[in-house]
């Protein structure tokens, strides 16, 4: 790459358009010859990286970034990016879309549309805004409820858990809801508001809560701590006397091959198998949920079997947590917000 377009594209996150090629030299036989044999990933149209730029991002959430900034620099009208392109700025957690769309909010738009993979939001009223490497984007906040407006319910919980972890307040998140009257899909939004629970610390948190809460069977808290013979434990989710686990595999995968885990993985098994006696040791039962039960005929058979696991807790412990869990949890609490 000349040295020219090389400057531009450091500047761009690696990416640069074919208008930015001419000027630097490039001929448009040229560009069209370093698409074709692919020296030049196109990202969109007139918007290219070099392949190990390509390469080297996460193919899922990477690269849909890549596609946001390359629509950026195209768009020739005043915007900020919101909704999903907003939500993986910021690094909010969010639920795969049915669509991958670059998402703006701007303003002169006559009702939302989509042209060329690029969704337009109409600006209701002018958001909070932050920039976040060199973008202007929507706030935490906004966008969380933007996600709720745009893609339900659930995907609303999952954003609003995510954006009150990294300290918006509900209050907050109500405050600007009161400015979204009879917006489209609020309603969903409003929902995720009352639902959202900042101890959910991962999308698979927050959706096994919600489909606890179904059960029915009381109050689901979250980040349970207790104090056990082996240490100090803080449980995802409990329903009086039982706590509910949840395990994604990336809990099982080592580290150099895309998981977190820092040893070997039938390691990390062995040291659950002994958490889980500790903690039923303590009188308490335990369930263990996973990705495969939240969707589809699964979460049926799955929502089955936890009724049952908590109904054996309750034939063997009863409802009540005993005082001293209580109390030890309050400790543990109350220190941890100090």
């Amino acid at each position: 790459m000349r040295p020219d377009l090389a400057a531009v594209a450091a500047r761009q996150h690696g990416l640069f358009t074919r208008r930015q090629a001419l000027v630097a030299g490039y001929t448009d036989q040229e560009i069209r010859r370093h698409v074709r044999t692919g020296a030049w990933v196109p990202v969109r149209r007139g918007v290219y990286v070099l392949p190990e730029v390509w390469d080297g991002v996460d193919p899922y959430d990477g690269r849909a970034r890549l596609r946001d900034r390359a629509a950026h620099l195209t768009l020739r009208v005043p915007h900020v990016l919101s909704h999903d392109s907003a939500a993986r700025a910021h690094g909010l957690p969010m639920l795969t879309p049915r669509r991958e769309l670059v998402h703006i909010t701007r303003p002169g738009v006559g009702g939302g549309r989509t042209e060329h993979g690029v969704q337009h939001h109409l600006s209701y009223a002018l958001p909070e805004l932050d920039e976040v490497d060199g973008l202007h984007v929507t706030g935490v906040g906004r966008t969380a409820l933007d996600l709720g407006r745009e893609h339900g319910f659930t995907a609303g919980v999952v954003a609003c858990d995510g954006a009150m972890r990294r300290g918006v307040t509900r209050g907050q998140l109500e405050a600007q809801l009161a400015t979204m009257t009879c917006w489209p899909g609020i309603t969903a939004s409003r929902e995720a508001v009352l639902h959202a629970d900042p101890g959910a610390e991962s999308i698979g948190e927050s959706l096994s809560r919600l489909m606890l809460e179904e059960l029915g069977l009381g109050v689901v808290d979250t980040q349970f701590p207790l104090r056990t013979a082996g240490g100090t434990f803080w449980c995802d989710l409990r329903i009086g006397r039982h706590v509910f686990e949840f395990d994604g595999r990336v809990k099982y995968v080592r580290v150099e091959q895309g998981g977190v885990a820092d040893r070997d993985p039938g390691e990390v098994v062995w040291e659950e198998k002994k958490r889980e006696r500790l903690i039923v040791a303590e009188g308490l039962g335990i369930s263990r949920i996973i990705w495969d039960d939240l969707w589809g005929p699964a979460r049926d058979r799955a929502k089955q079997r936890l009724r049952a696991e908590y109904a054996l807790t309750v034939d063997r412990f009863g409802t009540v947590l005993p005082p001293h869990l209580a109390a030890v949890a309050r400790e543990l609490r109350g220190a941890r917000l100090a």
